[in-house]
């Protein structure tokens, strides 16, 4: 019994084995897939333009009245009147204050009474040297009387016009320091006068700049005051010296004031144009790439990323020049280029800020 079980088992061992090699293994062996194509990565591209682009040097300068004097009296006195308004605009010419002028008008009376006696004694000397009755030095002493009187008339004239303030140029009367009444010595300051149609700025740039500046160059002028504003102004001075001190260039540029906004003594900061391109590359600065000593961009062609080499130039308000390695119109990425490399398939998710 024992044995007949045994060769029943024997023949179901070795039945099986004949329908696992005649089902098995006789069949190939299944291929193993090859590695699945990397996802395309998300960027963001933007287009190469051309647009002009200019180099600046930035400097902080001083506003300063185009003409600033203060009124000072040449002679002294007693203010008799003041003809202006604190703050007021007045044209060149205009009487602004006036001094006490009773001693200056009777000294012009006498001066002029006194020449008229000189010419008086003068023609009579001269009518009586030719009828052989006076001398010759009675005649010259006389003429020289007439202009010595002349004279004092003119210096008396001049005293009395000295006590009249007149407005030199255009400009706005600023605060005055005196009254009515107030007597003041030659050379007090009576009001500072402005002129502020035009205002000037000094500025300073580093010597090294000093063959990239010169008259007639643009500038810009933004003013703490007007954060939103740029005022336009042009160089027209260059100081000859060099500071010894600070190695720096004085340059001196004319503003436009019409509007009156600006006033003199504003702390400023200048962007001075030294040179432009009207047709440069430029690409934004997120689009590059610092790689060793070398700059790249990514370029998408085909819809894949090709890192190229680039040259830049001059930077300004975010963008840069492309001196050299792309052309205007080519794609580049802008966000994106940690997952990238040389010939990765690229999804476009946006373009120069918009959509795709």
């Amino acid at each position: 019994m024992r044995k007949a079980l045994l060769a029943i088992l024997v023949l179901a061992m070795v039945a099986g084995g004949w329908w696992w090699w005649r089902n098995g293994a006789m069949q190939p062996a299944p291929v193993a897939a090859g590695p699945a194509a990397p996802p395309p990565v998300a960027v963001e591209v933007a287009a190469v333009k051309t647009a002009p682009l200019a180099r600046r040097l930035q400097a902080v300068g001083t506003l300063r009245s185009n003409e600033s004097v203060v009124l000072r009296p040449e002679v002294a006195g007693r203010v008799a009147r003041i003809e202006f308004d604190e703050g007021q605009a007045v044209r060149q010419g205009q009487l602004l204050v006036s001094l006490d002028d009773t001693v200056a008008a009777a000294e012009v009376k006498e001066a002029e009474a006194q020449l008229a006696l000189s010419e008086t004694n003068a023609n009579r000397a001269e009518k009586l040297f030719r009828q052989n009755a006076g001398t010759e030095r009675s005649r010259d002493e006389a003429a020289a009387q007439v202009r010595v009187d002349r004279a004092r008339l003119e210096v008396a004239r001049a005293q009395l016009a000295k006590t009249r303030i007149m407005a030199p140029f255009d400009g706005i009367v600023g605060l005055r320091k005196v009254s009515v009444g107030a007597y003041v010595l030659p050379g007090a300051d009576i009001a500072n006068l402005e002129s502020i149609q035009t205002l000037k700025v000094d500025f300073r740039v580093p010597e090294v700049f000093l063959a990239a500046v010169r008259p007639g160059q643009t500038l810009q002028v933004a003013a703490d005051a007007f954060p939103k504003q740029a005022f336009e102004g042009r160089v027209y001075a260059i100081d000859p010296l060099i500071d010894e001190a600070g190695r720096s260039i004085l340059l001196r540029a004319r503003v436009d004031n019409a509007a009156g906004a600006l006033r003199p003594g504003l702390f400023v900061r200048v962007a001075l144009v030294v040179d432009e391109v009207l047709d440069a590359l430029v690409v934004p600065e997120e689009a590059l790439v610092p790689r060793g000593r070398e700059t790249v961009v990514f370029r998408v062609v085909d819809g894949k990323a090709q890192p190229a080499p680039v040259e830049t130039g001059r930077r300004r308000d975010g963008v840069v020049e492309i001196v050299k390695g792309v052309a205007a119109g080519d794609k580049v990425v802008t966000a994106g280029h940690m997952k990238l490399r040389p010939g990765a398939p690229v999804a476009v998710a946006q373009v120069e800020g918009g959509s795709r």
